[in-house]
């Protein structure tokens, strides 16, 4: 444990401007946040301060660089007030593979921790406790020392941000499968939450929206024949009853939800394929009626259903069914991260 954490409150709280029952994804922010600072060779003590601006040098080696990396979790209300995180724990070790990749210094746990549980105590108020709403956690580092030579920053500012969310996505989406751009390549950083990942891939995304889609089906940068991501999240695809997602890589991200998922499906007896995933399989089974259903996972989202798909000059629409693994297996993460049933995972940690 950190002996205390330094906490300078707002003077002027706006949690009374927020329209709790109206809550956009991300948009609103809470009043105060975690920040720490590396340098000399370490990290700082962490602090929480009033949500606020950040003044950085034009030669922040961020803006050159993008040495950048980040986390997406949330924090929640049960029915008694406690509060809940899922799978914390996994979002630390998670940013700090991706900063290593980055060449970025690795976070203590306990100052994560630490730090985010007294960022909650804070702003408590601020977790949402209408169903389907949820705190937004943004951990992120980057490059916040000064220079332009081509090396890794001498200085780096981690911070925790938190928004009160509604739903990321409402309804079902399209999603055109890619042909010519990739996401990410072999020994590269597709496998860390870089920034720099996201950037490369809104262009190829908004060619697919200017088409009628709302996401892009990531495929592999070498035959554009495998499907790997769907937008910014893992992907699943149900042919028949077996559900399959393609295996974690250099280009794939280790999803958390995915995980999750994975280990949800087997526990209730779905037959559970993670292996390599060609595109003529799915558009054959879609062709043949095998092909139940498509959806992404995130946290964000936590899932959410593909209707239909392009590839190729052809739409492809998937059936309409009552009872769907999604719908299922949504209910079933998000009745565990919000304490309404058992969790037999050891997947749930109340902070308070």
């Amino acid at each position: 444990m950190i002996n205390e954490i330094e906490v300078i409150k707002t003077k002027n709280s706006k949690i009374n401007e927020v329209d709790f029952s109206n809550l956009k994804f991300g948009s609103v922010f809470s009043d105060h946040m975690l920040e720490c600072d590396f340098k000399d060779g370490k990290w700082q003590a962490p602090k929480v301060v009033p949500y606020a601006p950040i003044s950085l040098d034009p030669a922040a080696k961020i803006f050159h660089y993008g040495q950048s990396v980040f986390e997406g979790m949330k924090a929640y209300k049960d029915a008694d007030g406690n509060v809940l995180l899922f799978r914390p724990i996994d979002n630390v070790k998670r940013l700090n593979i991706s900063s290593k990749r980055l060449a970025i210094p690795e976070i203590p746990e306990n100052y994560f921790m630490d730090g985010l549980k007294t960022l909650l105590e804070v702003d408590e108020a601020w977790i949402p406790t209408q169903d389907g709403s949820s705190l937004y956690i943004r951990p992120f580092v980057f490059a916040s020392g000064a220079g332009f030579h081509a090396s890794p920053a001498n200085e780096y500012k981690f911070i925790i941000a938190t928004a009160p969310s509604g739903a990321y996505f409402s309804g079902e989406v399209r999603v055109l499968i890619e042909e010519k751009y990739s996401r990410s390549a072999n020994g590269g950083v597709g496998y860390a939450k870089a920034g720099g990942n996201y950037a490369g891939q809104f262009y190829p995304t908004q060619l697919a929206i200017e088409k009628g889609y709302q996401q892009v089906i990531w495929t592999d940068d070498n035959t554009h024949e495998y499907i790997e991501e769907a937008g910014a999240m893992n992907i699943f695809v149900r042919i028949n009853d077996t559900l399959i997602t393609g295996p974690t890589s250099d280009r794939i991200l280790d999803g958390i939800t995915r995980k999750s998922i994975i280990e949800l499906a087997e526990s209730e007896n779905i037959n559970v394929e993670v292996r390599p995933l060609k595109v003529a399989e799915v558009v054959e089974a879609a062709k043949n009626g095998s092909l139940k259903e498509m959806f992404g996972a995130g946290t964000a989202a936590v899932i959410s259903p593909i209707s239909g798909f392009g590839y190729k000059g052809d739409d492809f629409e998937l059936p309409k069914l009552e009872d769907t693994y999604a719908s299922f297996l949504k209910k079933r993460i998000t009745d565990i991260q919000t304490n309404k049933v058992e969790d037999p995972f050891g997947w749930r940690l109340q902070v308070k």
